[in-house]
C-alpha cells in the first residue's frame, strides 16, 4: 500500500477519538485496547467456532451414526454421566458431517469434544491423526478415540484421532495457556482452512475425482482476525480501489473454461495467483468484491470453506476490503445474514450487514478521511444488495431461477389495527437517500490542516487554487451492487466536446443482464442525490460512478444523465476466454482528495486499458 503500510487497530476505528501525537499518524495507532470480552460468558455445551474461547477441552471422541445428528442428538452423541458432564463438560457435536462427501450410504461421522472451566482437569494440548498400526512418538499422556475417522466409507483404510492431554488449567503457565487446544473444525477441499486454525495431516477423506478432501482443523489458544484501520487518503491526497467481480469460487479448486491455457487445473488458484500480482502492481488502499464470490450452482455446497479461500489475495497483504452481494452467493443454502457473520471474522474486513429493516442484506456505507487531524471526510462508498432472483420454481434438485432480483422501494407491508399499512421492509431508495442527506458539506477542493503535512507538494498546489474555485459540497462518492441498472443498456451520453457517444469498452457480446422489474433508482435516487442544496448551474450529482459486476462479456464505461456506469467482466475462476478478452480488474484512482477520479482496467497481461476521467479535471463536461 503506498504510504499507508501500518499494524491495524482492532474494530472500526472510523470514528475513533485517541489522543494526538504529532509524530504519529491517527490511523497508525497500535496500542489501542482490544474489546475486552469475557470468555467466561461463552456457553461451553454449544460449537460456535467463531467465539474467542480461551477455555481449554477435556475430552475429544468420534462418533458413527445412522440417523442424522440434527433428529437424533441426543442418540448420537457419546455416553456421558451426569457426574462426567459436570466435571469434564458436556459432550459438544462439531456440526460438521466428516462423511458429507461419502456417498448416501456412508453413515454420519462427527467428532465431539468436552470443554470445561474447572482449574483440576488436565486439558487437550496435542492432537494427532495416525493410522492403525502408528502410535504418538512424542511423550505424554495420549488417548485414542476408538472410532475411524474413515468409518463407513468403504475400503478407506483406519486412520484415528489420538489427542494428549497436559496439565491441569490450575497447574499451566500463561505460556502454556496460550498454546492449548481450544476449538475443532472440519474444512472442505484442498484450500486454506478458517483464519487462526491448522489443518490436521492427513485428510480424513482424500480427494478423488469429484470427492473434495476433507480436513479436521485446530485452534490454539485465540486468534483474533486483525481489523482494517480507517479508510484514509494518502498525504499526498490519493486513494485508489480494486474491484474484483465474480470470482466464482467453489469449494473444489474450480474448473477450467473456454480456456487457451495448457494444461489448465485449478483455476481458483490461478485467479489468487492472477490477483496477486494485480495488487502488487497496484497497491490499493481498498479492495471491492463487486458479487458473486461464491459460484453457487450446487458447486459451493459448503459455504465457509469457500469463503475461507476468496479473500485470501486480500489479506495476505493486510489490504482492507468490502463485498457486496450476487445472485450466486446464497445459492446452495448459507443466507446472506450468516454469511456477513463470517466475512466480518476474517482479517481485515470492513463488510456490514446494514439495517436490518431495509430491504436486502449488506446495505451500508464506508467514508474515505483526510490524512491530516481534522479527518475530515472526502469520499464516501455506498454499497447496496442487488438481491438474488424475484422469481423462479422449485423442482427435484432445487429452486429454478426466472428473473433476476433489483434494488427495491418497498418490499413487504404489514396490515395493522385492519386498516394501516406498515412497511416491514423499508425502501432501499430511500434508505440512500437519507444516507446522502447525512453527509455534511465540505469546502471543496480541501485544505489539509496544515502545509507542514505535505510539504512542498501541497504549497504547488495551494498557489494553483484560487478563491472563486471554492465551493461548499459534499465529498464525491462511488457506489458498487451486483447487478446493472437498466440504464445501463440504454445509450450514451454524447460529448458535446466531439459530439461522441461516452462509452468505452467492449458490449453487444451477450443480452442485457440487467432485471427485468425496476424500481426506479436511478431516476428516483442516484438523480437526486446532488453535491449540495444549490439549485443553481454547476452544481452536480453526488454519485461519480456506479460499479457492478454480473455480466461476463460485457466490459463498459458510459456516462448516462451525467453518471458514469461501470460495467466489467471479472469471471477469472472460469479462465472464460471465449469473449474474446482477457481477465481484468478495474481500478478507481482517486486523487485531488477525491476531486479528480480516474479509471482504467488492468489485464491479466499487465495491460493498462480504457484509461480515462470520470471527474475532474480532464473529464468530459457535464
Amino acid at each position: 500500500m503506498p504510504d499507508n503500510v501500518q499494524s491495524p487497530v482492532k474494530g472500526n476505528a472510523t470514528d475513533l477519538e485517541l489522543p494526538i501525537d504529532p509524530d504519529v499518524d491517527w490511523w497508525n495507532v497500535t496500542d489501542v485496547p482490544d474489546a475486552q470480552v469475557d470468555s467466561s460468558s461463552f456457553p461451553l455445551d454449544v460449537w460456535a467456532p467463531l467465539l474467542p474461547h480461551t477455555t481449554g477441552l477435556s475430552e475429544i471422541a468420534v462418533i458413527e451414526c445412522r440417523m442424522n445428528p440434527l433428529l437424533a442428538e441426543e442418540l448420537c452423541a457419546p455416553d456421558s454421566t451426569t457426574e462426567q458432564d459436570a466435571i469434564k463438560g458436556k459432550w459438544v457435536r462439531v456440526k460438521r458431517d466428516l462423511n458429507i462427501e461419502g456417498g448416501y450410504v456412508s453413515p454420519y461421522l462427527n467428532v465431539y469434544y468436552r470443554r470445561t472451566r474447572r482449574q483440576d482437569i488436565n486439558l487437550v494440548t496435542d492432537i494427532e491423526l495416525l493410522t492403525k498400526d502408528q502410535e504418538p512418538s512424542s511423550p505424554g499422556t495420549w488417548h485414542k478415540a476408538p472410532t475411524s475417522l474413515r468409518a463407513g466409507i468403504f475400503r478407506a483404510p483406519p486412520l484415528y484421532l489420538w489427542y494428549r492431554t497436559g496439565n491441569t488449567a490450575g497447574e499451566m503457565t500463561a505460556v502454556e495457556r496460550s498454546n492449548i487446544i481450544t476449538e475443532l473444525d472440519v474444512l472442505y477441499g484442498e484450500d486454506v482452512p478458517w483464519y487462526g486454525f491448522e489443518k490436521l495431516e492427513p485428510p480424513t477423506m482424500p480427494e478423488r475425482g469429484s470427492v473434495e478432501a476433507t480436513w479436521l482443523t485446530y485452534r490454539r489458544g485465540v486468534k483474533s482476525p486483525p481489523r482494517a484501520p480507517p479508510l484514509h487518503f494518502t498525504r499526498s491526497g490519493k486513494f485508489k480501489i480494486m474491484q474484483v467481480a465474480d470470482l466464482h469460487y467453489s469449494v473444489s479448486q474450480g474448473l477450467c473454461r473456454d480456456s487457451d491455457l495448457n494444461p489448465c487445473e485449478h483455476s481458483d488458484n490461478l485467479t489468487n495467483t492472477l490477483m496477486g500480482r494485480a495488487l502488487e502492481a497496484e497497491m490499493p488502499d481498498l479492495v471491492v468484491f463487486s458479487g458473486d464470490q461464491l459460484n453457487g450452482q450446487r458447486t459451493t455446497w459448503d459455504a465457509k470453506s469457500v469463503l475461507a479461500k476468496f479473500a485470501k489475495a486480500v489479506t495476505a497483504k493486510g489490504i482492507p476490503w468490502a463485498a457486496v452481494f450476487g445472485n450466486h452467493d446464497e445459492e446452495d443454502g448459507m443466507t446472506k445474514e450468516d454469511q456477513i457473520m463470517l466475512m466480518k471474522g476474517l482479517p481485515y474486513s470492513l463488510v456490514d450487514r446494514g439495517p436490518k429493516d431495509v430491504h436486502g442484506v449488506g446495505n451500508y456505507v464506508l467514508k474515505v478521511l483526510s490524512a491530516d487531524t481534522s479527518k475530515t471526510h472526502l469520499l464516501t462508498l455506498y454499497f447496496l444488495d442487488s438481491g438474488s432472483y424475484a422469481k423462479g420454481y422449485w423442482e427435484f434438485f432445487g429452486f429454478i431461477p426466472t428473473a433476476y432480483d433489483w434494488i427495491r422501494e418497498v418490499n413487504t407491508l404489514l396490515l395493522a389495527n385492519g386498516f394501516t399499512l406498515i412497511p416491514l421492509v423499508k425502501s432501499q431508495i430511500n434508505w440512500f437517500l437519507q444516507q446522502s442527506g447525512l453527509i455534511k458539506p465540505i469546502e471543496r477542493p480541501f485544505t489539509p490542516d496544515s502545509s507542514k503535512d505535505l510539504g512542498h507538494a501541497w504549497k504547488v498546489r495551494q498557489e494553483q487554487i484560487t478563491p472563486d474555485t471554492r465551493r461548499l459540497a459534499k465529498p464525491n462518492a462511488l457506489m458498487f451492487f451486483h447487478i446493472p441498472l437498466p440504464e445501463a443498456y440504454g445509450k450514451a451520453d454524447s460529448d458535446p466536446r466531439t459530439h461522441k457517444p461516452l462509452d468505452v469498452g467492449i458490449h453487444g457480446q451477450e443480452a442485457p443482464g440487467n432485471a427485468k422489474g425496476n424500481a426506479g433508482f436511478f431516476k428516483d435516487g442516484v438523480l437526486k442525490a446532488m453535491e449540495s442544496d444549490h439549485v443553481g448551474k454547476g452544481n452536480a450529482l453526488e454519485v461519480k460512478a456506479i460499479g457492478n459486476g454480473h455480466c461476463h462479456n460485457l466490459i463498459l464505461d458510459m456516462e448516462k444523465s451525467g453518471k458514469y456506469l461501470s460495467l466489467k467482466l471479472q469471471h477469472p475462476s472460469m479462465l472464460t476466454c471465449a469473449c474474446r478478452f482477457d481477465r481484468r480488474f478495474r481500478i478507481y484512482e482517486i486523487s485531488d482528495y477525491g476531486e479528480t477520479i480516474r479509471t482504467y482496467k488492468r489485464t491479466e497481461k499487465g495491460e493498462i486499458v480504457d484509461d480515462m476521467i470520470l471527474a475532474g479535471k480532464g473529464a468530459p463536461p457535464l
